[in-house]
């Protein structure tokens, strides 16, 4: 299932379908281990797997030219577009995850106050599996595919979005179990 959504939407599109799949079988990597280590959570592994790399379906749609995304959209808006795909695809719960997964989530105040490109809703991660992709993610970019960047290199990043989405980080850094 994951393969032909990917095949569908990027098969035109090597070099972006590239970008995607590493990015994403990175963030997947790193989610399976999170699940890996806290057996106590009970989380589906099965749906941690494919919403980790379906999360990012929506950038296609997106212009952000560096990382050959030719789209209309501005990338901000990858995570609804990419929901939207999803549902339409019967994949709700998949839907979730690649709407709330930007930065440390992006509450409604927020959309609000920043006037952001984005329909006016809540988008930070609620269930576990959410929470954990959305973590997971903050350590791979897809503009220098391979680097991993370090917690605290990601909390660094986080206070261009205000001291809010730095509570969010160090709250998801502390529920994986990470250090600062």
């Amino acid at each position: 299932m994951v393969n032909r959504l990917i095949d569908k939407y990027y098969a035109e599109q090597p070099e972006l379908r590239h970008i995607l799949v590493t990015h994403s079988e990175q963030v997947r990597d790193r989610a399976l281990k999170i699940v890996d280590m806290h057996p106590e959570w009970q989380v589906d592994r099965q749906f941690v797997e494919e919403a980790a790399m379906l999360h990012d379906i929506g950038i296609y749609l997106c212009n952000a030219p560096k990382i050959y995304c030719m789209g209309e959209h501005p990338y901000i808006e990858h995570g609804y577009l990419g929901a939207e795909l999803l549902r339409s695809e019967g994949l709700p719960r998949h839907a979730l995850v690649a709407e709330r997964h930007t930065g440390s989530g992006i509450p409604m105040e927020q959309v609000i106050y920043e006037n952001l490109n984005i329909p006016v809703r809540d988008y930070c991660p609620v269930s576990l599996e959410e929470k954990i992709i959305c973590y997971a993610d903050k350590f791979y970019s897809k503009s220098h595919i391979g680097e991993e960047v370090s917690v605290s290199k990601i909390r660094e990043h986080m206070w261009k979005y205000g001291h809010d989405s730095v509570i969010r980080w160090d709250t998801l850094v502390e529920l994986m179990g990470e250090t600062h």
